[in-house]
Parts: structure tokens; C-alpha cells; sequence
């Protein structure tokens, strides 16, 4: 059943994380001058420069936006050993973007980055091993490992998942003190995931004292960011008065805030507080 959770757990997180990560948008649009100029430097085997194209028709900046002509950039980047080409090809593999859809090409790519240092890249080899996808047996030391090389260069994802393996017992010794070292990290960098599991250890009063008040101030933080689980923290919280003064028309709307993202409590939740007239 362990095995089964983390490895839930990292289906969902690979899914999200990978296509918000290869999704993501350079901050400045070159113009077609500019574009033009790095067509020639690429064609003329510059692997940097491949590697700004790829990303170029990746995100569609400059140019029409097209995931086969970013993959083939980044693919001759990534011969020549340039490392964020590689965690770009690794990606594309995942998602199927430009290429079919390879777990075993992804986690090569990824694997290469990583051992560049690449933080991204460690992140999503450890959970490769969470999942145990790509002709990789789950090991779930071993994706902690990747998880703990990742979290040491602010990688937030990584710190949430290290401190997650942390609070569970998942590859590591169970450590809650640990556990919160790492989603304290994570929440501080803006993970949502990190910010709801931190409101969890107030509630519960592990590795933390209990305090409500502290629980609910990290759930309004990952609630605000969507996270559907803290949405129903904060829906239990109202209906039981916990951190907050017990409103239970308060909580039916938090609950169903979170049935909306997606979170089947949530729904359960809100479909009882209905049935009770509130």
C-alpha cells in the first residue's frame, strides 16, 4: 500500500510538474531580426543557440509555436551535451510533445541533465523512481537521493517531495522534524503542495506544536494557489472550529471550492452539509 501511494503520488506530481515546466515561457520575446540571427548561428552548429530556437518554437516566441521543430533543435543540442536542451528533450518524451510519448527516452534525457547538475532534472529522475517508469525499477531511496540533490539548489518541488518521504517513511527513516525542515523550504518558496502538507503538520502536531491558527494561515496560502486539498482543510477547519470560528456555511463554500478542483472529499463534504440544510 506504501508503494502504491508515493507511487500515486508521483503520477500526479510528474504529470503536473513536467507540463508546467515545459510549458514555461522565456521572460522576453525576441524579435524576428533576432530570430532570424539564431537560425544562422544554430544551422551553423552553436549549441547554445539550438538550444534558444528549440525553446524559441517551443513557447512560440518569435516564431509560430511548433513542438516538432523545437524538439529537433533541442535534439542537436542535446548532442553536444547542452544541458537544459537535454531536460527540454526529457520533457518533450514525457508529454509526447514533438515526439511519441517515451518514458525510457525521458528518463535517458533526464538522467544526462541531472548529471550535469541540473536541479529540474534530478527532480524528475526522482520521480521517475517514485513511479518506477522509463525501464526504471521503483526505489524509492533512490528517488530520494535525486529528490535530496535537487532540494539542496532550491528546487521547491524536490524539497516537497523530500520532506513528504520524510513525514512518511518513504525511502528514508521517519523523521517529522526533517519532514518539516523540507516543507517549510518548499512552502517558503511558493509550493502550494509544501504550504497545504505544512497547514496539515500544525493540525496534526507533528514535527510542529499543534496550532490551528498556524494550520489554517499555510492552507489559505495553498487554497489561494488552488490546491484542492487545502481548500478542504479549510472547509473542515470552519465546520469544526478549528483555527477559525465554526461557520458551517462557511465551510460548505470551501468544500465546494475544492470539489470543483477535483477533490472527491470535498464534493462528499459538501453533498453532507447540503443534505443537512445549510
Amino acid at each position: 500500500m506504501k508503494r502504491y501511494l508515493i507511487g500515486l503520488l508521483a503520477v500526479i506530481m510528474l504529470t503536473t510538474a513536467r507540463t508546467a515546466a515545459y510549458c514555461e515561457k522565456p521572460t522576453q520575446e525576441p524579435t524576428p531580426e533576432e530570430i532570424a540571427q539564431l537560425q544562422i548561428i544554430a544551422e551553423q552548429g552553436n549549441a547554445q543557440a539550438q538550444d534558444l530556437l528549440g525553446t524559441a518554437y517551443r513557447a512560440g516566441f518569435g516564431v509560430k509555436q511548433n513542438d516538432i521543430e523545437a524538439v529537433r533543435w533541442y535534439r542537436l543540442a542535446s548532442a553536444q551535451g547542452n544541458v537544459d536542451a537535454q531536460l527540454y528533450l526529457g520533457l518533450a518524451y514525457n508529454l509526447g510533445r514533438g515526439v511519441i510519448q517515451n518514458d525510457i527516452e525521458a528518463v535517458k534525457w533526464y538522467r544526462l541533465a541531472a548529471a550535469q547538475g541540473n536541479a529540474d532534472a534530478q527532480y524528475f529522475l526522482g520521480l521517475a523512481y517514485s513511479e518506477g517508469i522509463g525501464m526504471v525499477k521503483q526505489n524509492l531511496a533512490e528517488a530520494v537521493r535525486w529528490y535530496r540533490l535537487a532540494a539542496t539548489q532550491g528546487n521547491a518541488g524536490a524539497q516537497f517531495h523530500l520532506g513528504f518521504s520524510y513525514f512518511n517513511g518513504f525511502g528514508v527513516k521517519q523523521d517529522y522534524v526533517e519532514a518539516i525542515k523540507w516543507y517549510r523550504l518548499s512552502a517558503d518558496h511558493g509550493s502550494a503542495d509544501g504550504q497545504c502538507r505544512l497547514g496539515l503538520a500544525y493540525t496534526l502536531g507533528k514535527g510542529v506544536r499543534q496550532d490551528y491558527i498556524e494550520a489554517i494561515k499555510w492552507y489559505r496560502l495553498a487554497a489561494a494557489q488552488g490546491n484542492s486539498e487545502a481548500q478542504y482543510c479549510i472547509g473542515m477547519a470552519y465546520e469544526l472550529g478549528y483555527g477559525v470560528k465554526q461557520n458551517k456555511r462557511e465551510s460548505k463554500e470551501w468544500y465546494g471550492k475544492a470539489c470543483d478542483n477535483g477533490f472527491q472529499k470535498g464534493c462528499d463534504a459538501y453533498r453532507s452539509l447540503n443534505e443537512a440544510g445549510y
